[in-house]
């Protein structure tokens, strides 16, 4: 199976950088790790590699259980991520979606290329429901998921399957096939 997902997308960028959007490969493991822990701290998230074991097998965690995990590149630098967790055939969870600060805005766009390709490989699997947890620290990314149709939802609201995890404190929904 390729793991290349999708063309080379443009950006808007001036300088006109080209990035792809992959599923994962273990050669990218630790600047995935990287990545994630460093935003995390940059929005003083308390959790550490010990607290994110799925991170270090991937695989097995992600896309061996009927889920996925992308990566967006800028040349070979891992720049975003963006994962998928089956909670049943009908009902996925958004996980791991991160993206470097550098690259992010609407100006760049990266946040989006990895939303739409994590939202195209779940209309092809005909899921009808998305669910996120978050942290409330993540403002930006509230409005992002707001402004792309996802909508707030208490945590009552949540399957019963919803794998929660630790400083998850805000919720969201969307609809993908009615």
């Amino acid at each position: 199976m390729a793991n290349h997902i999708g063309p080379i997308y443009k950006s808007n960028m001036r300088n006109n950088n080209s990035f792809q959007i992959r599923q994962f490969e273990s050669k990218y493991k630790e600047d995935v790790i990287g990545l994630i822990l460093t935003i995390q701290k940059e929005f003083d998230v308390h959790l550490n590699r010990a607290d994110q074991p799925d991170l270090e097998d991937v695989q097995k965690s992600y896309i061996e259980q009927n889920g996925n995990f992308f990566i967006a590149l800028d040349n070979t630098k891992v720049i975003g991520t963006i994962a998928a967790v089956c909670i049943d055939d009908e009902k996925y969870v958004l996980r791991k979606m991160y993206v470097c600060k550098k690259y992010r805005g609407k100006e760049i766009g990266i946040a989006k290329l990895l939303l739409d390709k994590f939202l195209l490989w779940l209309q092809e699997k005909r899921v009808k429901e998305i669910y996120l947890g978050t942290n409330e620290k993540y403002k930006a990314a509230h409005r992002f998921y707001e402004k792309n149709g996802f909508f707030e939802i208490g945590m009552k609201d949540l399957p019963k399957s919803f794998p929660l995890k630790k400083a998850q404190d805000k919720f969201f929904k969307y609809i993908l096939i009615k």
